[in-house]
């Protein structure tokens, strides 16, 4: 399965992005079960002191009730102006002909069990009464009197001490009760706690504010930490083994950060020194070997000129050039593909003059047409990847054209020959050591097969990539892409 098929779609491709991710979906989950086990607790809390509140209220309510009783009914309307000129009691008191029509607040469990407390409370403190009514309301929609006058309507002096009317009202518990045919008792008053209903409200803006806040700073706070100890560490090995991979010098890795990082850091800088150990050992035995056996290698040619049987000496002849070829190519091989050198601007118009004045003049048919387009490499290495390219195009085939290019991540140089070209089953083969199809033998005997190989290695070594293929109109085709 390709990786864009298991890739999640719209996870972030980058560790910071996915830790991220990560932090702010466990905040964000732990805020949501604290919520939740935190709103139960609230309600439950809530619930049991508004129940608490209600059953107060309601022997309050009671006493009230049971004093009024007991006045003669003229006195009844006296009293309460008394009490409204004082200021007020713990409820505001009317007196009507009939039921009042209250306009509730929208339902809410909290409401209906203060209600339904207060309810059965004033019925066992009072069973002698023919019934209550009790309802919530907002202050502004809250009728006093049966010819609908509104509490907001009545002077300032008689509700301000008893209830909360401005500039944040909270809602009225009203008790009515009819105390004698014709005669109805208007409470209104206030829970101890005004704003009981918004007290469980787990979306209120303080809270929200608050956990925003929070999420922020642990958000903010893990980013810094993560980007310090975790990424920026992980980016500079990062760094560090592509400029390995490109032969680039760079400085050694600074130990620092977490346990885990720092044994990564040493790891990479051991690994580092001993691959290169290996690269300058085997640079080393190579040279050595190729040049300890050129001298047995030649005295043997020698020692064949003096064989009298010309079958036998061209036998040893034949023998000797192949294994001085084979010592050529593994010499030549290390050495073309470890060439140590600074990246630089190359110019790629001046590189490929240069190689195409030597075509010509050996006269081959080449063109180019110049782009004035730049890299950044090692110009000796790529000289060599370019001219293996050239030369195998000169040998096999009739004419060569070069083109560059800039494509939108890389800039491609395309070296095309209109040659027989290569069987399609051939082409996964041709980077092979000493691989020479049949043709190729043919055309050019002294040929090694080593030149696509070493040129591979090379643009490797740059970070870009070699790939071969035959041209729809003919001919063969090599494309060498770097990277911009």
């Amino acid at each position: 399965m390709p990786d864009s098929k298991r890739r999640w779609y719209g996870l972030p491709q980058s560790l910071m992005g996915r830790l991220s991710l990560v932090i702010i979906a466990s905040v964000l989950v732990s805020q949501l079960l604290g919520n939740l086990f935190w709103s139960t607790q609230l309600h439950a809390k809530a619930e049991l002191d508004a129940r608490s509140a209600a059953q107060y209220l309601g022997h309050s309510a009671a006493s009230s009730i049971r004093f009024f009783r007991s006045l003669p009914p003229n006195y009844r309307t006296l009293l309460i102006q008394q009490f409204r000129e004082m200021g007020g009691t713990r409820f505001f008191v009317n007196l009507n002909h009939e039921a009042v029509e209250i306009k509730p607040i929208e339902a809410q469990p909290l409401a209906g069990a203060v209600v339904e407390t207060a309810m059965a409370t004033l019925k066992a403190d009072l069973p002698q009464l023919p019934g209550f009514r009790l309802d919530f309301a907002w202050p502004d929609q809250l009728a006093v009197s049966s010819d609908g006058i509104k509490i907001t309507e009545l002077p300032d002096s008689w509700v301000r001490h008893i209830l909360l009317i401005k500039p944040d009202p909270a809602p009225v518990l009203v008790i009515q009760t009819e105390l004698e045919p014709g005669n109805w008792l208007y409470l209104a008053t206030l829970m101890p706690n005004p704003y009981f209903l918004s007290s469980t409200d787990l979306l209120s803006l303080d809270r929200l504010v608050l956990q925003g806040l929070s999420l922020a700073a642990v958000l903010l706070m893990s980013l810094l930490v993560v980007q310090r100890w975790i990424t920026r560490p992980l980016a500079a090995l990062s760094d560090a083994a592509e400029a390995f991979g490109k032969d680039e010098l760079m400085p050694a890795l600074p130990e620092t950060g977490s346990k885990e990082v720092i044994n990564t850091a040493r790891a990479f800088s051991a690994m580092r020194q001993r691959i290169q150990k290996y690269l300058e050992d085997r640079e080393r035995l190579f040279i050595s070997i190729s040049h300890d056996l050129r001298t047995p290698i030649t005295r043997l040619k020698l020692r064949a000129e003096l064989l009298d049987d010309d079958a036998i000496r061209s036998e040893f002849e034949e023998d000797l050039d192949e294994l001085d070829m084979m010592v050529k190519g593994a010499l030549q091989c290390v050495k073309d593909s470890d060439i140590h050198e600074n990246l630089v601007e190359v110019r790629l118009d001046s590189l490929i003059a240069r190689m195409i004045r030597g075509a010509r003049l050996a006269g081959h048919e080449v063109s180019y047409q110049p782009t004035g387009i730049s890299v950044r490499a090692k110009p000796l290495a790529l000289k060599r990847a370019f001219g293996n390219l050239l030369d195998n195009a000169l040998f096999y085939g009739e004419r060569v054209e070069l083109a560059v290019r800039q494509e939108p991540d890389c800039t491609a140089i395309e070296v095309r020959d209109h040659g027989p070209g290569v069987p399609e089953e051939a082409l996964a083969s041709l980077f092979e050591p000493h691989m020479r199809l049949s043709q190729g033998r043919e055309l050019n005997e002294g040929g090694l097969g080593l030149g696509l190989g070493i040129a591979r290695s090379i643009v490797a070594a740059h970070g870009g990539q070699l790939s071969l293929e035959n041209h729809s109109e003919g001919g063969f085709v090599a494309t060498i892409r770097l990277p911009t």
